[in-house]
């Protein structure tokens, strides 16, 4: 976050990063999250099967599936950050989309992987060994997924990545089933009742469709072109009643996202004795301030129109801009 200020006025902005500084920064955290998950899914698999512990296992296959949503993500970002070209008129943003809708299925598939092994075990449990060795396993995988969740975190807020967000939001929910698994364990050694090991399993694999819901609710808002949140919408209104002594009045605001990236269209009705000169500026600097709103790309699209000019004491006439100041011309 910084401070900006515009037309006199102070405020809190988000922070912006060029293009590029915005796609090294999200290629670097993609490329984290899949080194981390293959290294922790390696460790759980191996300490799984020795254990012959089905939470345990099930966190690993969670693993597995952060490992590859993690490679989807690294593809989704690289992809997402090309230019408008012939065949993708309006950019590549919506890969990002596409990208969490599929890591949230993979993320369905997993549960359902858990809940089909689990599920067994329950009528008849089997031992659970080297409850030690798991819990270093699972203590460490909640260490190191916290810190590199926090970090794409931070970075897909700072870069407006959906599909570092759906990333961080996989390895989010991994802490919180390894930390289950771990209490699970810890339940059987003070207890010694087998059955707690699928329980676990599938409770966490409940918690996991819980994440998937999310992500797939957040990311079809994108591809559905649902307009933008109420206070976005209002930031972009702030910016134009800072220019509301230079038009008429507008009207059409519609707005959407896709990706990382927002589109803003709108009409504005200026002065009919206005040149196209001075409403060709008035767009450009409304254009720019609302850029200034949002991080990464903001495409603004302003169809000028002329107000019908009956207002024959319009201060247009002797001025180069209008004031609004009579009834006629002020239609807000």
């Amino acid at each position: 976050m910084l401070y900006y200020k515009r037309n006199g006025k102070e405020g809190l902005g988000l922070l912006h990063l060029d293009r590029e500084t915005a796609h090294h920064r999200k290629i670097n955290a993609a490329r984290l999250s899949v080194t981390s998950n293959t290294l922790l899914m390696a460790g759980k698999l191996v300490a799984g099967f020795m254990m012959g512990s089905i939470s345990v296992i099930s966190d690993a296959i969670h693993s597995g599936m952060d490992l590859l949503a993690a490679l989807i993500a690294l593809a989704a970002v690289r992809q997402s950050t090309k230019p408008a070209d012939e065949q993708h008129r309006f950019g590549h943003g919506k890969f990002e989309n596409l990208a969490s809708i599929i890591e949230a299925g993979l993320i369905v598939l997993a549960a359902g992987a858990i809940i089909w092994h689990a599920v067994p075990r329950l009528f008849a449990p089997t031992p659970v060994e080297a409850l030690g060795l798991g819990a270093v396993v699972l203590i460490v995988a909640i260490i190191v997924n916290t810190g590199v969740s926090q970090h794409l975190l931070r970075v897909a807020r700072e870069t407006d990545s959906p599909a570092l967000e759906a990333d961080a939001w996989h390895l989010r929910t991994d802490v919180f089933t390894s930390a289950g698994v771990l209490v699970g364990l810890g339940l059987i050694k003070l207890t010694g009742l087998l059955i707690i090991d699928p329980i676990i399993a599938i409770l966490v694999s409940l918690f996991i469709l819980r994440a998937a819901y999310r992500l797939i609710r957040d990311s079809l808002r994108s591809i559905l072109d649902v307009r933008l949140p109420e206070t976005d919408e209002q930031r972009i209104r702030s910016v134009l009643a800072d220019y509301q002594s230079e038009y008429v009045e507008f009207h059409g605001l519609r707005t959407r996202k896709a990706g990382p990236d927002r589109h803003v269209d709108l009409h504005l009705v200026t002065p009919a004795r206005g040149s196209v000169a001075e409403a060709h500026d008035l767009c450009n600097r409304i254009e720019q301030d609302i850029a200034k709103l949002f991080p990464n790309e903001v495409h603004v699209l302003i169809h000028v129109e002329p107000c019908d000019g009956a207002c024959a004491q319009c201060p247009k006439a002797a001025q180069s801009s209008c004031t609004n100041a009579c009834d006629t011309c002020t239609k807000r």
